[in-house]
């Protein structure tokens, strides 16, 4: 069985940002590091928010290269660099499952509802008993030389559901937070590179995230209305 390529907190955010840009905004993707940024920024669908620059970004996608994870993509009209993801092909997973593991990765441990909740943009799911089927799938995987992506977590005290999560970053604890045996606690990388959200911060980043989506909203009506007029010509 192939060794499941470990990540840290930044590597995590970073390649779900990827993935989740893939599947939800495709005119848009690969991302250059400037709209990679943002994408891990972003105040919405993301926990914890984090405040990560340029320089963590680009030592995050250089980790995620070297596993293979991440590639850059040169050439074309424009002189811009444009990182993308390799989830898929490293991990063979179909697009149902490559969303779930977008949700755990950007969000932390989730229910299966909270799940199907959360996926309609990437995926949508019938009913429960199909996110648990993909769940399934995840965790035990049909190539025998493919390891497990998620886990069921046991149920933490005072919570009615059981949470899943996935497995490449440390694994968590039934509360949902990662960490080894027989270490103290310590400083996580989302600590090292974090700083409080200033208000000035918080509007920027929100402004940020209303212009990417304006933009694919746009660009939608842009395909609709060319597609509309084929009709008449």
């Amino acid at each position: 069985m192939n060794p499941l390529p470990q990540l840290d907190a930044i590597e995590a955010r970073v390649l779900g940002a990827l993935i989740e840009k893939d599947l939800t905004t495709p005119d848009y993707y690969p991302l250059s590091l400037n709209a990679l940024v943002n994408a891990c920024n972003q105040l919405n669908n993301r926990e914890p928010v984090m405040t990560l620059g340029e320089p963590e970004v680009t030592r995050a996608l250089d980790k995620l290269r070297d596993k293979r994870l991440a590639v850059v993509i040169t050439g074309g009209d424009s002189r811009v660099l444009k990182f993308a993801h390799k989830a898929r092909e490293v991990f063979e997973l179909s697009r149902p499952e490559v969303s779930l593991l977008c949700l755990l990765l950007l969000r932390g441990p989730q229910t299966t509802g909270e799940l199907r909740g959360r996926s309609g943009r990437m995926h949508e799911f019938a009913d429960l008993a199909d996110v648990q089927a993909t769940l399934g799938r995840l965790a035990n995987r049909e190539n025998p030389d493919q390891p497990a992506l998620v886990t069921l977590l046991p149920r933490a005290p005072g919570t009615k559901e059981s949470r899943y999560a996935h497995l490449l970053t440390d694994p968590p604890t039934p509360s949902g937070r990662a960490s080894r045996p027989d270490e103290p606690p310590a400083a996580s990388a989302v600590d090292s590179y974090s700083a409080p959200l200033s208000s000035d911060t918080v509007h920027l980043a929100q402004l940020e995230s209303d212009n990417a989506e304006l933009k694919r909203q746009l660009a939608d009506l842009r395909r609709e209305f060319d597609e509309f007029r084929k009709k008449f010509e």
